[in-house]
């Protein structure tokens, strides 16, 4: 792995340490504030949604930092894509067409999924 992908992997993998546990703690009311698309899905859902940017983020640094199963990072890249071609839908189809953040993190998923695999 290059120094391009620890960086460009490190900060996605920050950003959605810090969202999931932000969705898997608060309340609905903490983070209506932040997303206002909260309140058109289940409480277990979005706690659900939450646990996996958490796990996203540790399959981009944890398989290659370790050397075991090194290609589930780029797999971890690749679900956080589709993880925002499902949020920009989510932003369209409701009041909210704030799309910016998850257009500029699904291309940043894509970078990194193109940095993981080596092409």
């Amino acid at each position: 792995m290059n120094i391009a992908y620890w960086i460009v992997a490190g900060l996605l993998a920050l950003f959605y340490v810090y969202a999931g546990t932000l969705k898997a703690i608060r309340s609905r009311d903490q983070l209506r504030p932040m997303m206002a698309w909260v309140d058109r899905i289940p409480l277990p859902a979005l706690r659900a949604l939450g646990t996996v940017e958490i796990l996203g983020a540790i399959g981009l640094i944890l398989p290659p930092l370790t050397g075991i199963a090194p290609r589930l990072a780029p797999a971890a890249a690749c679900g956080f894509v589709l993880l925002q071609v499902g949020a920009i839908a989510v932003h369209l189809t409701g009041q909210d067409r704030r799309i910016a953040l998850n257009v500029g993190l699904a291309i940043t998923a894509m970078v990194t999924v193109w940095l993981a695999t080596g092409l």
